[in-house]
């Protein structure tokens, strides 16, 4: 993720399940924010959804989902986000919908050889 998110330093997975996907993760961005997000998977709807997980007492996390869907033309990709109360307005900025899309939008279309 730290390839392709805006801002983001470090993504670390603390817990998968036995598929290899991420369950849990510790976020940090540049600025020093963190939190740690939840994840669960629907994948008979090709569906990650995700939440704070709010034990450690970290703010400022986001909750919401990604869908990708097969279309004639490739895949329809759905993305929505809500931000945490105590969410500032510049950290709410590194979260925006349409930038996240683009940046993973030419991050899926790189070529990685």
């Amino acid at each position: 993720m730290p390839r392709w998110v805006p801002g983001l330093r470090e993504a670390r997975t603390l817990e998968s399940d036995r598929d290899g996907r991420a369950i849990e993760v510790d976020f940090e961005y540049a600025g020093g924010l963190t939190y740690a997000l939840r994840y669960t998977y629907d994948p008979s709807a090709c569906t990650v959804r995700w939440e704070p997980c709010n034990e450690d007492g970290k703010r400022g996390g986001v909750r919401g989902f990604a869908r990708f869907e097969p279309t004639e033309d490739g895949t329809q990709f759905t993305y929505a986000l809500e931000h945490d109360e105590g969410r500032k307005a510049a950290e709410r900025a590194l979260d925006d919908p349409n930038r996240l899309v683009e940046a993973f939008t030419r991050w899926m279309h790189e070529d990685r050889d």
